[in-house]
């Protein structure tokens, strides 16, 4: 048995030593934090890992946990096809613990995977990352910051930076401003998503590495819950 991940596909060592070169901030962090540890989720299809993301949307881990086993218990030892979910009836959604808003969304993730909106593993391994963000964001419910997350660990793509997602904004901020030791951390020293995309052209090609370790300038202050490793 297997616990489903593999590392990245791209080559952390060069990505690591680009970035120190090109950024010496960027360099001090990636001393400080340690190796690049990052591991690819199993190549679940994009319907299965967004089914799982959809459940996962603003519920504690646990919680999220919980309702997921719930749902997939209503398949058996089946994985749910885009079919199955559009032939369940709400009720056994809601006796599982799905919201009426998320059930919506999982039916739309069903019709639009079988309209081919949401492509096959195969296709979606060949497109481009804006195309991807552009198709699967058609999904209700769906938004750019799950297809980034799903980008970064389900297909291991080195170049995304998810500038709205607070783990990162905080990464950021903790690593680049100075911030009094004294000074307890406020929303105001977060940056605006310009200011990231500025400073994060330095990262290219491998600002996914570069968002991994802002994650971990987190860690090491105590100070946010990032997506795990």
């Amino acid at each position: 048995m297997t616990d489903g991940r593999r590392p990245v596909r791209y080559d952390a060592a060069r990505a690591c030593h680009e970035l120190s070169e090109a950024d010496p901030k960027m360099a001090g962090l990636i001393a400080a934090a340690g190796p690049f540890r990052l591991t690819v989720k199993s190549s679940h299809s994009p319907f299965e890992a967004l089914l799982e993301s959809i459940i996962y949307q603003q519920l504690n881990g646990r919680a999220a946990a919980t309702i997921l086993a719930r749902l997939l218990g209503i398949f058996g030892d089946l994985h749910p096809t885009p079919e199955m979910v559009l032939a369940t009836q709400d009720e056994l959604f809601r006796a599982a613990g799905v919201s009426r808003g998320k059930t919506l969304a999982l039916r739309d993730l069903a019709a639009k995977t079988l309209d081919g909106t949401v492509p096959t593993l195969a296709k979606i391994r060949r497109m481009g990352d804006e195309e991807i963000i552009e198709h699967l964001t058609q999904v209700r419910g769906i938004g750019p910051w799950t297809v980034e997350m799903l980008l970064i660990f389900r297909l291991g793509r080195p170049d995304i930076l998810p500038v709205s997602d607070y783990g990162v904004r905080k990464g950021f901020a903790l690593t680049y401003r100075r911030i009094p030791k004294n000074k307890p951390f406020s929303n105001d020293l977060l940056p605006k998503p310009e200011e990231m995309l500025r400073r994060a052209e330095k990262w290219r090609p491998w600002r996914s590495v570069a968002s991994w370790y802002v994650w971990r300038a987190c860690d090491m202050a105590g100070k946010a819950s990032p997506p795990p490793e």
